[in-house]
C-alpha cells in the first residue's frame, strides 16, 4: 500500500509541477478534461494517496531499519 500510494503521490507531484511550470495539466489532457469522471477517479486517488504519505512521516524507524 505503502508504494501504490507513493507512486500516485508522485504522479501527482509531477502534475502540479506541469501546472506550475506550463500551465499543462497532464491528467486532464489525458482522461478528458478535468470535469471527466475518469480525471475526477485519478485526482482522488491522488489526494488519498498523499494523505496515506503523511502517515509514512509518523511511524516508528522499525520499517525502515529492517532491510539491512
Amino acid at each position: 500500500m505503502d508504494t501504490i500510494a507513493l507512486i500516485l503521490s508522485i504522479i501527482g507531484s509531477i502534475n502540479w509541477g506541469l501546472v506550475g511550470i506550463f500551465q499543462f495539466d497532464l491528467v486532464a489532457w489525458l482522461f478528458g478534461g478535468q470535469d471527466a469522471v475518469f480525471s475526477r477517479i485519478i485526482y482522488t486517488l491522488v489526494g488519498l494517496a498523499g494523505i496515506w504519505c503523511i502517515s509514512l512521516l509518523f511511524r516508528r524507524g522499525k520499517e525502515k531499519f529492517n532491510a539491512e
